[in-house]
């Protein structure tokens, strides 16, 4: 690939035509939810990281909660900044989904899922697991709209990606 080619990809994977506003997402998804719940991953492992992934039946608890809470801590912080923000989002993205399999299933079906245990609870099912996936549920469209939209107008994307203007209508 030369110089020119991979500038122009650098430049795609940058630009961004989200409104300014796109930074109360990054900040919901990188500062209120990924970048601490990492950190607190990194700092009670027996609490939520390897221990709750050992009684949640995620494999290799010992190897996957520290990194886990790596990636969320560092994607998280990329998100808060708003730089490489798409390539930031996609494990976010697929963190957010083995969440959703690995303890909402079980939840919702009241008993254990594939290698996933159900962690005990007053009540089970439909609204119980609902209750429980909220924030799961939100964190995972706001990582999807920062996949498709971008950083926003206020991001490092925004601010090292030279072409601000949407793409010509067709």
């Amino acid at each position: 690939m030369s110089g020119p080619e991979r500038n122009d990809w650098g430049k795609a994977l940058l630009a961004t035509w989200a409104p300014g506003w796109s930074m109360l997402v990054r900040l919901l998804v990188g500062l209120v939810v990924f970048f601490p719940e990492g950190i607190q991953k990194l700092v009670f492992p027996n609490i939520l990281g390897a221990g709750r992934f050992a009684n949640i039946g995620i494999p290799y608890p010992e190897i996957m909660g520290p990194f886990v809470g790596v990636v969320e801590t560092i994607c998280g912080a990329l998100i808060i900044l708003g730089l490489l923000t798409r390539v930031a989002a996609v494990p976010l993205i697929i963190i957010m989904i083995v969440a959703i399999v690995s303890t909402k299933i079980p939840i919702l079906l009241g008993y254990d899922f594939w290698i996933f245990h159900v962690p005990k609870l007053p009540r089970y099912g439909f609204w119980s697991m609902l209750h429980e996936a909220r924030a799961d549920f939100c964190m995972l469209l706001g990582s999807l709209y920062l996949l498709i939209e971008g950083g926003g107008k206020w991001s490092l994307d925004a601010l090292l990606s030279s072409d601000h203007a949407p793409p010509p209508a067709a």
